[in-house]
């Protein structure tokens, strides 16, 4: 088999690439602008399936930027595929399209609350999945993954989440907000279950890909362990997030999102894909131990 998976040079792409590789598949990983149609078509051209992997997943960026690349570039890569003949294309979303619900875990059948699509990076890869959905209601042969929270070696951006990681390692975030938590995920997890999504996912369905519900204070302390430091103590209400954001002091996409835990479910994914999620405590050490590494190079 030959696969071409776009985004191979960022955190999960990366370790997609490396688990098609290691299960003796062909993987193309040219590197190509999401933006640019006629490339991705060319990119695309002999491969029997695609992992469309890469996006804009930042909560700074431009919204022109996160629509052009999220929506427009996951339309170019459906045309492609339409246009090639690919066998199957694998999507990869974000849990935060399936919630998160108020007082339980969220699950496929789910969707995010409305104050949620105020958030560029949330609106758009919710847009992106329902092109997706929509194609493979007109006959692409496509599914669609949902990872919760990815932790692991190779966040070198780092992602926003690799930027919270390093800075309760670094001993520089002290306080959390009480109201939140997320799923933590192993990466190499959320590898193996893009390649599970392929071979057993059904045309049009979707596939949360989590791990393990901790709330923000559990996480911190977690990562504060594993780096050798004091563990965050300062429970910031909500409320007094959204002051601080508002007065510049916090990202307010990121405080509108700490609402509500982000907890949600694989179960569908356990008994469809038999997709089984490690503990994590390996893959945050791995992530800890990367985090320190890299900011003693900067200052060396």
């Amino acid at each position: 088999m030959k696969a071409y998976v776009t985004g191979a040079s960022g955190f999960v792409g990366a370790h997609v690439a490396r688990e098609l590789a290691e299960r003796g598949v062909e993987v193309s990983a040219e590197r190509v602008d999401l933006r640019d149609a006629p490339a991705i078509a060319r990119a695309v051209q002999g491969n029997d399936a695609v992992f469309h992997v890469a996006a804009l997943y930042s909560f700074e960026a431009d919204d022109a930027d996160m629509e052009a690349v999220n929506v427009q570039g996951t339309q170019n890569v459906i045309d492609a595929c339409l246009g090639a003949g690919v066998r199957r294309l694998v999507h990869t979303s974000t849990a935060g399209t399936c919630g998160p619900v108020a007082g339980r875990e969220a699950t496929e059948l789910d969707s995010p609350p409305d104050w949620e699509l105020a958030v560029a990076y949330k609106r758009t890869k919710l847009e992106a999945e329902r092109l997706v959905l929509a194609a493979a209601e007109q006959g692409l042969d496509a599914v669609v993954v949902n990872p919760t929270a990815p932790v692991g070696d190779g966040d070198h951006k780092p992602t926003p989440t690799g930027r919270m990681i390093e800075g309760v390692a670094a001993g520089q975030i002290r306080g959390y907000v009480g109201t939140t938590g997320l799923n933590i995920v192993d990466v190499r997890d959320v590898a193996r279950g893009h390649v599970l999504a392929y071979e057993h996912g059904v045309r049009g369905e979707r596939y949360l890909l989590g791990g393990v519900n901790l709330s923000l204070e559990d996480l911190f302390a977690a990562i504060a362990r594993l780096a050798g430091r004091t563990r965050p103590r300062l429970r910031v209400p909500y409320l007094a997030a959204r002051l601080a954001a508002s007065v510049g002091l916090a990202n307010e996409d990121e405080v509108r999102l700490a609402r509500l835990p982000m907890y949600f479910s694989s179960q569908k994914a356990q008994d469809r894909l038999g997709y089984r999620a490690g503990p994590v405590e390996n893959a945050l050490g791995r992530a800890v131990r990367a985090a320190i590494q890299g900011r003693e190079k900067q200052t060396a």
